[in-house]
């Protein structure tokens, strides 16, 4: 939100706002009302002790010089928004420990190979994405829908834990592969190599691609000159866009650059370039499904969390895959001091 819309939705004047963002003057708390109501958060969002930032060259933003310096750190603050739930979580619960390998000395294919071979995939199928990020340590968050112009990102908060941050507004075939990008991304980027750019964009796509579509499953599925009907079958064995798996297989050589054209020109007339039609559902968190779960059990109300947090309970479904039962009574609270146990089974 510009400083101007601001203004007119809070009835605060565009000079104060100034004055209070560079900390020449203090609101009043009548004008930090109207400021909460503005932007729909509560009172206490603005009186919380500040927080460090997450650096820009940390995150994995794509082509970061066409996004806009307000999405850019609007972005920023979803992800930051994120970090501070996941330490309300873990203060509760034993969260699965990352095993997130850095490769930077490796190319994108040998990479994926490498971390397939390391978690034990094989060469089949991922049945789930989400899941197999968050069973090994991941933390996965939605996206809030004000920052949907800005695609999926990631980020290693304190150099450490790996974040996955997903945009929902994608099909679930893209959802996969932006998955898969950003895993791309805190395998290949670690270390002194800045994440975005160009080369990391392309790096980070092509083990998306190898990841999800490894070289020996696919040379198994004998897709060798493949046509258009032969990758619609074979993109819903992988779970993948059409596209991307007729661009797999041309970088694979199975299909000629002819081949490879013909199909995308097909593929695009049957609406495949936009979307992806009958396509499978969005992946969503098992972690703060099963969370959520347990705490319910406990008893401990989801307007607890988000009073802890600062937020509202809609700021804070946003951010959690709209995973938030909110029909329930915020009502009660557990007093166990118990740490519940959260363990994930891979899909």
């Amino acid at each position: 939100m510009t400083l101007a819309s601001l203004a007119k939705m809070s009835g605060v004047s565009t000079r104060s706002l100034t004055a209070f963002e560079n900390g020449h003057k203090n609101p009043a708390p009548e004008t930090i009302e109207s400021l909460a109501r503005a932007l729909e958060l509560p009172v206490s969002f603005f009186l919380a002790s500040d927080v460090d930032e997450i650096e820009v060259d940390a995150i994995s933003f794509r082509a970061p010089s066409k996004i806009s310096a307000l999405d850019r750190d609007s972005a920023r603050s979803a992800g930051r928004i994120a970090v501070e739930i996941n330490d309300w979580i873990e203060h509760l619960f034993s969260l699965p420990k990352s095993d997130v390998p850095t490769l930077p000395h490796l190319s994108p294919e040998d990479a994926a190979e490498r971390v397939r071979a390391l978690w034990g995939l094989g060469e089949a199928p991922i049945p789930n994405m989400v899941h197999l990020l968050e069973a090994h340590g991941v933390r996965v968050f939605s996206l809030a829908s004000d920052c949907s112009v800005v695609d999926a990102f990631s980020f290693r908060w304190q150099r450490t834990r790996p974040f996955v941050v997903l945009n929902l507004e994608k099909s679930g075939e893209r959802g996969r592969f932006d998955a898969a990008h950003e895993l791309g991304h805190l395998v290949l980027h670690a270390e002194h190599r800045i994440p975005h750019g160009p080369d990391a964009e392309q790096e980070a796509q092509q083990f998306a691609s190898a990841f999800l579509m490894p070289r020996s499953g696919l040379h198994a599925q004998m897709l060798h000159s493949a046509d258009t009907a032969r990758i619609l079958s074979a993109k819903r064995k992988w779970e993948v866009a059409a596209v991307a798996l007729a661009y797999r297989l041309r970088d694979m050589e199975l299909i000629s650059e002819w081949g490879y054209r013909t199909s995308v020109k097909q593929l695009s007339q049957m609406g495949y370039r936009s979307g992806e039609p009958n396509g499978i559902r969005r992946e969503s968190s098992q972690l703060l499904g099963k969370v959520f779960s347990v705490l319910r059990s406990e008893k401990i109300s989801p307007l607890t969390m988000a009073r802890d947090l600062n937020l509202t309970v809609d700021e804070l479904n946003m951010h959690v895959f709209g995973l938030v039962p909110l029909a329930l009574d915020g009502g009660s609270e557990a007093s166990s001091s118990a740490k519940p146990q959260l363990r994930l089974v891979q899909a």
